[in-house]
């Protein structure tokens, strides 16, 4: 998936207002909770994670686990918090022109 800066931009904007729908617990990434960030980016197309880590490398191994299993784009990380973007058969987000 490629998306434009312009594109990139306008989730973020859309994104800040959102609260996390999928938190990280203490057994971390399991096929459970990529099971729920699929199911929740097929109905809300853009959601924010919660990624309850401090360790830097561990982090960044979670958030690519993430993004390569349910093929969604990073749009952005702020601390703790990844969001994600993967558009539905349904588009709901429309994107400006790139």
């Amino acid at each position: 998936m490629n998306i434009s800066t312009k594109q990139k931009q306008f989730l973020k904007g859309l994104a800040h207002s959102l609260k996390p729908v999928v938190q990280l617990g203490g057994n971390g990434l399991t096929e459970g909770v990529i099971a729920e960030i699929d199911s929740a980016l097929s109905h809300h197309e853009l959601i924010k994670v919660k990624i309850p880590t401090d360790e830097r490398d561990l982090k960044k191994a979670i958030i690519d686990a993430i993004v390569r299993e349910t093929q969604a784009f990073q749009v952005q990380t702020i601390g703790h918090t990844l969001v994600l973007y993967r558009p539905s058969d349904e588009p709901k987000i429309q994107l400006p022109k790139k």
